[in-house]
């Protein structure tokens, strides 16, 4: 009889539900642990389930990591844990796919509806008891230009066409005939000129790291909002910061900063035509939940032997589309 698998669970104050980890516990001894125990608890597992996404503790425990198969990330970016002894290794990755799609695709709208109408000058106009007169702009016709053109990002793009926008993409290969974007180029400058919304969801590698730079923001339009729903650093902030101050695009609303999280100091927090949230776009009442049971889903296939669902391209450093 072989001996059950060792499953480990690394998460931070929220331990996932009993319940929904039971059919796990059927059939493997679970480890639950936070990121000081890590080390130990890596020691002859199989796997790990990274419940805290956000974590930054795998690297200095990896050294423990002696019989792991398999690493499921609770999050959809996978940039946490792409360090290169992970990366040469033979452990597979997969990440928790398509959850959080609809619940970001809606914020981006909301964010663009915000921008368009004006709903934090309002506020402000309400906080001080003004009655001001003013005009709003249309989203119907406006551009928007996705950069990332993954899962989130076509429902993203789904969800702005049927408000009347005209969606464009950016991505890692160019095509004329997308069902989702209609183009996609695999050049940003190019692109972002003619966009009046820029909404950033690339993957965080290599390549897209500071892709949003003093260059970047110069190429937009003064009137342009920047909505970043991806990583903070796909943006050098300091030049973010200058553009937002001198106006060379009109606003940002960033769901994700560098660093994170921003310091109470930070000139951000204070910029009149800045929305800042914290990195909460997708978690939408039951996320939690969700995250668990994508994990459990997966974990039948790999008890039995099928092929996992959201494998991700370690080279890459995201799940091919």
């Amino acid at each position: 009889m072989e001996p059950r698998p060792i499953v480990t669970v690394l998460h931070r104050d929220t331990v996932p539900d009993s319940d929904l980890m039971a059919p796990v516990a059927q059939r493997a001894d679970v480890r639950y642990t936070e990121a000081d125990g890590l080390a130990d608890a890596l020691r002859g597992a199989d796997v790990l389930f990274v419940y805290d996404f956000q974590t930054r503790a795998l690297p200095a425990a990896w050294p423990c990591a002696d019989r792991l198969r398999w690493l499921h990330m609770g999050g959809v970016g996978v940039d946490a844990v792409m360090f290169p002894e992970l990366r040469a290794s033979d452990v597979t990755v997969t990440n928790t796919r398509n959850v959080f799609d609809a619940a970001i695709a809606e914020y981006v709208l909301g964010q663009i509806i915000s921008f368009a109408k004006d709903l934090p000058g309002s506020i402000r106009l309400q906080q001080r008891h003004e009655w001001q007169h003013r005009e709003s702009e249309r989203v119907a016709g406006a551009t928007a230009l996705i950069v990332g053109t993954g899962s989130i990002g076509r429902t993203i793009a789904r969800l702005l066409r049927a408000v009347g926008m005209t969606v464009r993409g950016v991505g890692r290969r160019a095509r004329s005939d997308d069902p989702d974007f209609g183009t996609i180029s695999d050049d940003l400058h190019a692109e972002l000129p003619d966009a009046d919304y820029v909404i950033a969801i690339a993957p965080l590698t290599a390549h897209t790291r500071h892709m949003f730079d003093a260059t970047a923001f110069a190429a937009m339009k003064p009137h342009a909002r920047f909505v970043n729903v991806g990583r903070g650093e796909l943006v050098v902030t300091e030049d973010l910061v200058a553009a937002l101050a001198d106006n060379t695009i009109a606003g940002a609303a960033l769901d994700v900063v560098d660093p994170e999280p921003l310091p109470a100091d930070h000139p951000l927090w204070d910029r009149p035509n800045v929305v800042l949230t914290p990195h909460n776009s997708g978690d939408v009442h039951g996320w939690r939940t969700e995250i668990v049971r994508a994990f459990t889903d997966n974990f039948h296939r790999w008890a039995a032997g099928l092929p996992l669902d959201n494998v991700v391209d370690k080279t890459l450093g995201y799940v091919p589309g």
